[in-house]
């Protein structure tokens, strides 16, 4: 298992690969759409940097905090519980967003059913936990 140390390395070398090709990262991330998810830290108040799988539903971002299937929520959908105000930065393009939970149970499967469709990995993360991935819309 990716230890957390491990995976802020992973993570910041994606948000460097990101920033320096104008959005487009390449390995296991390559003709997947990624975006950079800015929260404000529930607990530090300080701003954390995610990168995320996304899809589109209209005019919205949607992303699923499946955390690879962990059993917990990653820290990412903790912070935008405390605070929807949130950063996205899609290519080269950066603006301020609303976060929201969708509570709805058939659009959140219908939205997560985009997601699987987009990256075939969110069907296994399902399958790795018992409790249900949220999934978040984000919105200008």
């Amino acid at each position: 298992m990716t230890t957390p140390a491990d995976m802020n390395e992973f993570n910041k070398q994606i948000v460097e690969e990101f920033r320096a090709n104008d959005g487009k990262v390449g390995g296991m991330f390559e003709g997947k759409n990624v975006l950079l998810l800015t929260t404000i830290g529930a607990k530090s108040g300080e701003e954390r940097l995610s990168p995320l799988a996304y899809t589109r539903d209209g005019d919205r971002y949607v992303v699923a905090a499946s955390m690879g299937g962990a059993p917990k929520n990653p820290a990412w959908y903790h912070n935008l519980i405390a605070n929807p105000k949130v950063t996205v930065e899609v290519g080269t393009e950066k603006f301020e967003a609303t976060a929201t939970v969708i509570a709805d149970r058939a659009e959140r499967d219908r939205l997560y059913a985009g997601m699987i469709a987009h990256a075939e990995g969110f069907a296994e993360y399902e399958t790795k936990t018992t409790r249900l991935i949220p999934v978040v819309v984000l919105e200008r």
